[in-house]
Formats: C-alpha cells, sequence, structure tokens
C-alpha cells in the first residue's frame, strides 16, 4: 500500500528523514567552515521509467552522467569524512572541479524532463541518502526535486572545498600555522559560488516543487536551510574581507567597521533562517550544531562590530562621544567572551570539532577587544563620574550589504535533446 505522499509523486522512505538522529560520526576535527554531512545520490533506473518514451541516447547519457556522479560523490564523501585531507591541488582540489562540471552536465540533460509541457516530471524515482546514515534516505518521483538535490549539492561541495582551504598550513618550520592570501582569496570566489547556487535553488527551482510535496523534502533541502546557507557563505566572505583588511594599512577604521556591521547582519539573518527548524527538529544533532555555528558567528561579528564602532566614536571631542566609546568596547569585550562559549559548545556538540588556530580577523580582534576595552574604560574613569559611562552599548551603524551571490542560471538544455525527443516526450 502506498503512503499518501507516494501518490503525490514523492515518498520518503525513512519517517525520520526530516528530523530525526543521524549516526554522525564522532570526530571531524577542525573546522573553519560548517559543513552538513553530503547527500549522496544512489542508482537510479532511467531505462525501465522512460526506454519506451525517450530516444536511447538520452537514457544512455542521463543514466552515465548519473552513475559517474554517484561513483564521484560516494569518493568525495569518504573524504569528507575523514579528519583532515591530506592534499589539495593549486586552487582546490581537481575533483572538486571535475564534480561540479560533471553535475552541471547532468543537469542540462536532467531539465529536459521538466521542461514546459513534458510529461515525464514524474516518471523517475529519485533516491538520496545522508552520508551520515545510510538508512536515512528520500526517494521522490519528482525531477525538480532531483535538480534540487543537485544545486544544494554543489554548494555543499564549495562549502567544503572552502574549508579546506581555510584551514591553516603548517609553514616551513614546522611550528607556525598559516591561511595563504590566495586560499583567502579562492575561498571568498569559491562561497559566493556557492551562494549562487543556493540562490537559484531557492529561486528557481524551490517553487517549481508543489507544497504538498515540498512538506516532505528532507531537512537538507528546506527553504530556511537552503536560506541560512547561502547568508553563511557571504558572512564567511564578509569576515575574510575584513581579516584581509585588516592586514592592510591602507583600509580604514570605516571600512573595518563597515565591513564588520555588514558581517553583523549577513550573520542574523542566517540566524534568523535556522533558529526555527532547529527548534523543530530538536532530536537533529545537525541542526543543532548548525544553529550553535551560526550562533557563534554572528557573536563574533557584534564583538568585531562594536569594536571598530568604539574605535570611531573615540575619535569625537565630546565627553558624550567617549563615554559611548567605552559602552561600545565594553560591549564588544562581553560579545566576544559569549562566542567563545557558542564556540566551546559547538564543538562539544556531535560530532565534536575543534577550531584551528585563530587567524584572520578573530587573530587580532581577540586580543585586541580586551586590551582597548579595558585601556578605554580605565582612561574615561578618570575623566568623567561613572554614571557618564554608558551601561548600554550604542546602536549600531546601518549599512546596505555589498555583498551578492554569485549570478547562477540553470544550464541550456543539452543538444540531444532534439526536436524530436521532446515531442516524442509529450506525445
Amino acid at each position: 500500500m502506498r503512503s499518501d505522499s507516494q501518490a503525490m509523486g514523492c515518498f520518503v522512505s525513512t519517517p525520520k528523514d526530516a528530523c530525526g538522529n543521524r549516526r554522525w560520526p564522532s570526530n571531524i576535527d577542525e573546522l573553519a567552515v560548517f559543513v552538513p554531512g553530503l547527500r549522496v545520490p544512489k542508482s537510479v533506473d532511467f531505462s525501465s521509467a522512460l526506454s519506451d518514451i525517450l530516444p536511447k541516447p538520452l537514457v544512455e547519457r542521463l543514466s552515465s552522467l548519473r552513475m559517474r556522479i554517484v561513483a564521484m560523490v560516494a569518493q568525495e564523501a569518504s573524504k569528507a569524512t575523514k579528519q583532515r585531507r591530506k592534499t589539495t591541488t593549486k586552487h582546490g582540489g581537481s575533483s572538486f572541479s571535475e564534480l561540479l562540471q560533471l553535475l552541471e552536465d547532468y543537469l542540462s540533460v536532467l531539465l529536459g524532463l521538466v521542461g514546459e509541457g513534458s510529461q515525464l516530471k514524474d516518471k523517475v524515482q529519485f533516491m538520496w541518502v545522508n552520508q551520515e546514515d545510510d538508512a536515512e534516505e528520500t526517494v521522490m518521483v519528482n525531477a525538480w526535486y532531483e535538480a534540487l538535490s543537485v544545486l544544494q549539492l554543489m554548494a555543499m561541495l564549495c562549502l567544503s572545498e572552502a574549508n579546506t582551504l581555510l584551514l591553516p598550513k603548517a609553514i616551513k618550520d614546522g611550528y607556525q600555522t598559516k591561511v595563504s592570501e590566495e586560499s583567502k582569496r579562492t575561498s571568498i570566489d569559491i562561497f559566493l559560488k556557492a551562494a549562487g547556487y543556493l540562490d537559484c535553488a531557492i529561486q528557481h527551482v524551490l517553487p517549481q516543487i508543489p507544497p504538498t510535496v515540498r512538506r516532505d523534502l528532507p531537512v537538507d533541502l528546506a527553504e530556511g536551510v537552503l536560506r541560512a546557507l547561502l547568508m553563511q557563505a557571504l558572512g564567511q566572505c564578509a569576515d575574510i574581507q575584513l581579516g584581509m583588511a585588516i592586514d592592510s594599512p591602507k583600509a580604514t577604521l570605516a571600512v573595518k567597521r563597515r565591513l564588520a556591521c555588514e558581517m553583523v547582519k549577513y550573520w542574523d539573518e542566517a540566524q534568523e533562517n535556522i533558529t526555527p527548524l532547529s527548534l523543530v527538529s530538536l532530536s537533529d544533532g545537525w541542526a543543532e550544531k548548525h544553529r550553535l555555528f551560526v550562533k557563534w558567528k554572528y557573536l563574533e561579528a557584534k564583538a568585531a562590530a562594536y569594536y571598530y564602532h568604539g574605535l570611531i566614536l573615540d575619535e569625537g571631542n565630546t565627553k558624550k562621544s567617549h563615554s559611548m566609546a567605552v559602552g561600545a568596547l565594553q560591549a564588544a569585550d562581553e560579545f566576544l567572551k559569549e562566542s567563545k562559549k557558542a564556540s566551546e559548545s559547538f564543538n562539544a556538540t556531535l560530532p565534536t570539532s575543534r577550531n584551528p588556530p585563530l587567524s584572520g580577523s578573530m587573530k587580532y580582534l581577540s586580543e585586541k577587544i580586551p586590551k582597548d576595552a579595558l585601556s578605554k574604560l580605565r582612561i574615561n574613569r578618570d575623566l568623567y563620574s561613572q554614571e557618564r559611562i554608558l551601561e548600554t552599548a550604542p546602536t549600531l551603524p546601518d549599512f546596505a550589504l555589498a555583498l551578492k551571490p554569485d549570478e547562477y542560471h540553470l544550464p541550456q538544455l543539452d543538444p540531444l535533446w532534439s526536436l524530436e525527443a521532446v515531442n516524442s516526450s509529450k506525445t
């Protein structure tokens, strides 16, 4: 007997798929970028579903591309479960670029199943499982679900590659670790690419899936999660940019403050999207791990924004500006302390993890914020009475967000979708 969801063109084979416990690995070691467990595609029988409808070359093309994807993603998932990737090539691993291209090639053929007037959207059963639990699979007879899964996978591969690039590498003496400038710039490009895939998924693919089917999507593909990951990618871009500005003698305090304030807004929006889902999926360690990562980074961003806002306020020549500066710097110190607690909670949540050695903006700010907050407080206490020191932090300035996802368009149909093939699918 089929379930109601199967009758609607989808079948979620494991009830816990959207909110159940996953068998996480016990330890994922150092982590600079939160990446959900990869969703891995399983084999699909295109032949039995489409051989009587589509020309043989099209069916074979779909089958061969997806078989290669299944094999390559399984290989990537195996790498991701290891504590550390041992080697990467210049500008990222070659398998990363090859897999992204393969997924795009597959999309160009797959989209023929959902073309205008096509009756092929609900002909094939598409199965995916989360790498952390082979028993936790989702099967849907909907080609738009497959396209959504592919775009989400492309984005997650980007986040995984960015994580690899942002883990400090030991330099020659073997004692110090460092993230190269090239790795930082490359990771920014990769984050924006990930955001582009997610934006395309949210704007152009998710709306094609009927609301009754969308309710059965796994939590990995929920709109709130996709939006949270998109804003996470932009927030981590801004963090890297802030770190580079701190290292640049040409960057002004105003530039650093603006970057930090923008970063707050990215992470705040990520929090707004992920928190409701983590509350619904209380038994899902993935949702809680993700929520804590976003909270940690949001608090770090607030610490940075209040620090630079305080320094700029302190340049004023009035008692009010000096006391407001003290309030801002004290707020920065408090947010920094809270961010460290959030980081500890994040790392303690399964799968346990640990922070890489400090680098970028937080390496500088974790030292400067406590010192400057204490110093300014002492100086201004000597100048003014305690009552003049603001106990509440001043409002942060509101800046328009500068970063945008890379514009990504769904690929053009594969040439195999000739007029004859398309016409035969409509009969």
